[in-house]
Parts: structure tokens; C-alpha cells; sequence
């Protein structure tokens, strides 16, 4: 055994352990038992099975275990975003696609059809950069992989730049933030900038992260683990003393958490937030594009201190698959069209068909796309799912794959396009455009929001 460490031989590995025993000790605590020859047991940590414990040690244990249920922070607000709570409106059970009849599965295509109808399907292409990446897009140390990570990275914060959100006296709020690059680049794009903080928001804790590299003190970074559903950002301290106006941002984030983005940037962050419940912002009509505001004057000057407005949205849109009707932004907007759960449900399910097509270029380009995010794994997220819910004979047989190919774009559409009436009923201007090429993403929309009365910028 090397000095220093457990002197226990791990027969599995065909190594020694290397932990590192308590001083005077030859084992570590979990090869104890082979030295003390007695009859202490150890079992598995009842909070994390990965780990063992001694049985007669296991109530002192559950009181420090780094597993344990931790005190919840101030701004945790149970469901806050989480959308409705009507579980009838939700079919209790789901009949899978592939189990779906010939007429059922035409009868739900022509609804698709008749409600995409009149609606923007053919996005504009945005394919911008940004000289803060200039130096690493050029860096031939650099993979391929990282080489289109970097890409998309970069056409977010020329889109970011173009629609004068990368100013100073800003937080900068990044959902499902991982490892942090992308606000790593906003704050090398605003290395000059004054008053800038950046809210990196990601539910599970994160290996390799790049926080540290910011020494600037103009910058503070702050990372809140917790899940986007019961976030309020009201309460974040940060922002409450500061109360500096909020840049929401995200690189794929994944199906689900794009609506809770939304929500707890819109509703519980601009809206009036008790940490208790939150009341629906008011109903509006479709074709009212105004910025929401109280009708008396008074009350908004009131207010504007302890309420700033959201200065903008941008996210890249990620695994439609994987959206929720309880959480989507866009009911409205799909019982509008005349559809509800059920037909959201394979809708959500049929996007997937969107990339089937390409699943060989999928498995050669995603294969190499390791050390970022978990969540930015997109791709593979996608073949994964097509494999499963596409590659059925009975659906081969009714369906070619270019078919299904632009099924499975319509659906996106659609869930989109609930998602840009949701921030146009509240002020805001939406947009949909491809912020990257397919061969470099297959999700290569970027959803971009700024309120309505700021001018829209110029080509």
C-alpha cells in the first residue's frame, strides 16, 4: 500500500485503497472492520446508498451526512412557478404513440396542421458572433466539440448584443447554468463594465465549474441551487438590495424548464411576490401587444422602486419532449386553437420526430460533445427519445421519416409560438429565429424577449 492510505486491498480493482485513514489508523472507515475484528456492521447510508456506515453509529450520522435535507434558502417559495394545479384537467393515463390507430394519429396531424395555421413557421436566420470569443473560436487547441459549443455560446451574445441587453447596473440571471460558461462569456464581453452580477441558477451541484476564474471586482457571481419551479427571484438577496433589472439567459434549457424560466421571470419576479402564493398575472387579449401597467399613473411611479422590469429573455430552446402541460406558459394560447392536454401531450411526444432523420449525423456529432452541461447534451436527449417513440414498424408504415421530420418541426412551432403569445399578453417582444447552423446544433432556436416599449433595434 502507498503510505499514507488505506491498507486494505480492493480485490475487485485489483489495487489497494486509496482513501486516507485517521491518523494512527491502517484502514479507512469504510475497511475499518478488517483491522478492529469485531462485530460492528456497516450498512448503506439510508439518505445515499453510495456510502456505508456502522449500524450503531447510523442517528449520528444522519445528523451530518452532507445527503441530508438541508434548510431550505430565503428564496425558496414551493412551487412559485410550477404553473396550474388542476390535476383533472390531466388525463391519468397516456397511450403511447406507437399504440395510436391509422385514423387517430391522421386526426391528430390535421389538428396540428389546422392550428399551426396563419402562424410565422419559417424562422429567420440570426447567425451572429461576438468578439469576446474571437481568441477561443480561434484556438486550434480546441476540439470539435468545444469548437460548437463556442459557436453557439457566441451567437447568443452577439444576439444578446444586438438587442442592447450587455450593459452595466444588470444581474444576469442563467438558468440551468451547469458549469457557468455562458456567463463566463458575458462577463468577459463586459470586462469594462461597471455594476454587474450574475445569478447562476442550477439544481444539482455541478463538477468543473468555471466561477472561480472571475477576479473582477466590478463582477460578483453567485450560484443558487435550487430548482427553477420554486425559485423567487424577489427574494434573492442580491437583488433585493440592489434591485438592479434582470437579464434571464440560457444555453438548451431542456423542455420543462424553459416555462418555469419563463414564469419566475415574468409572474414571480416582476409581479408581485409574498413567498407565500402567487397570483396569474390578469388575462388579456391576443391581440393586445401592450406593455403590462396599472392604469393609474400613480401606482407605476410608485412602484418603480420596488419593482424593476425584466430588460430581457434569451434562451436557446431545448428537448420539447420533455415539456409538461402543468408547467407550459401557452395554455392559453392551445385551448385558443381549439386543443388541450391530451393533444399537448402528443404534440410534446411527436417533436422528437423533428430530428429522427438525421439520427446517424446525431450519433457521430454527439458522441464527441462531452465536458459541458449535462443539459447540453441536446442531441443525444433527442435520439434517444426518437429511437424510442418513432422507430416502431406500425408508425414506419404510415409515416416516412422526412414526414415525420417536418411533423415533429411543427410541433416545436407550435409549443413556441404558445410560448411568444404567453410574453406578448405581458409586454413583451417576442421573437423565434436559428441562432446556429443544424450541422453545428439540431436545437438551433434561440427565443428572445425584450419589453415592448423599447425601440426595436435596427438591422
Amino acid at each position: 500500500p502507498v503510505p499514507g492510505r488505506c491498507a486494505y486491498f480492493v480485490e475487485r480493482k485489483k489495487r489497494f485503497c486509496k482513501m486516507i485513514p485517521a491518523p494512527g489508523r491502517r484502514f479507512c472507515g469504510e475497511h475499518g472492520q478488517q483491522e478492529e475484528q469485531n462485530d460492528r456492521k456497516r450498512i448503506p447510508c439510508p439518505l445515499d446508498p453510495k456510502h456505508t456506515v456502522y449500524e450503531d453509529q447510523l442517528q449520528k450520522h444522519l445528523k451530518k451526512c452532507n445527503s441530508r435535507e438541508k434548510p431550505k434558502p430565503v428564496y425558496f417559495v414551493q412551487d412559485i412557478n410550477a404553473g396550474s394545479k388542476d390535476a383533472a384537467e390531466i388525463p391519468e393515463k397516456q397511450v403511447p404513440i406507437s399504440s395510436l390507430s391509422k385514423e387517430e394519429l391522421e386526426n391528430l396531424i390535421i389538428k396540428l396542421k389546422k392550428a399551426s395555421n396563419g402562424l410565422e413557421l419559417h424562422l429567420k436566420e440570426q447567425i451572429l458572433t461576438h468578439q469576446a470569443l474571437q481568441e477561443a473560436l480561434n484556438d486550434p487547441k480546441n476540439g470539435e466539440s468545444a469548437f460548437k459549443h463556442l459557436k453557439q455560446q457566441a451567437s447568443i451574445l452577439g444576439n444578446m448584443e444586438k438587442l442592447h441587453l450587455l450593459g452595466p447596473g444588470r444581474c444576469f440571471v442563467e438558468f440551468g447554468a451547469g458549469r457557468g460558461k455562458l456567463s463566463h462569456w458575458v462577463d468577459t464581453a463586459l470586462q469594462n463594465v461597471e455594476n454587474v452580477q450574475f445569478l447562476l441558477v442550477e439544481r444539482a451541484t455541478t463538477r468543473f465549474k468555471v466561477d472561480g476564474k472571475h477576479k473582477r471586482r466590478d463582477s460578483v457571481f453567485e450560484r443558487l441551487q435550487v430548482d427553477i419551479q420554486h425559485l423567487c427571484l424577489k427574494k434573492v438577496p442580491i437583488l433585493e438590495t440592489k434591485k438592479l433589472p434582470v437579464v434571464g439567459m440560457g444555453k438548451h434549457l431542456c423542455g420543462a424548464a424553459t416555462d418555469l424560466a419563463l414564469r419566475c421571470l415574468v409572474e414571480s419576479y416582476t409581479g408581485c411576490c409574498d413567498g407565500e402564493s402567487e397570483e396569474p398575472a390578469p388575462k388579456r387579449s391576443r391581440t393586445d401587444k401592450t406593455e403590462v401597467a396599472s392604469s393609474n399613473p400613480a401606482d407605476n411611479e410608485s412602484n418603480k422602486d420596488d419593482c424593476k422590469p425584466v430588460a430581457g429573455i434569451i434562451i436557446a430552446l431545448c428537448c420539447h419532449h420533455k415539456c409538461d402541460w402543468t408547467h407550459y406558459v401557452g395554455r392559453e394560447f392551445f385551448t385558443s386553437v381549439g386543443l388541450g392536454p391530451v393533444e399537448f401531450h402528443y404534440f410534446q411526444r411527436m417533436s422528437s420526430w423533428a430530428t429522427c432523420g438525421m439520427r446517424e449525423t446525431t450519433t457521430k456529432g454527439s458522441t464527441s460533445e462531452e465536458g459541458e452541461e449535462q443539459t447540453n447534451g441536446t442531441e443525444e436527449h433527442e435520439q434517444i427519445f426518437s429511437q424510442t417513440e418513432s422507430g416502431s414498424e406500425t408508425l414506419q408504415g404510415i409515416l416516412t421519416v422526412e414526414e415525420r421530420k417536418e411533423i415533429g418541426c411543427l410541433c416545436k412551432r407550435l409549443i413556441d409560438h404558445g410560448r411568444i403569445e404567453y410574453l406578448q399578453q405581458r409586454g413583451y417582444r417576442a421573437a423565434l429565429q436559428y441562432y446556429t447552423e443544424s450541422a453545428v446544433s439540431l436545437e438551433n432556436v434561440l427565443l428572445t424577449a425584450v419589453p415592448s416599449l423599447i425601440p426595436e433595434p435596427t438591422a
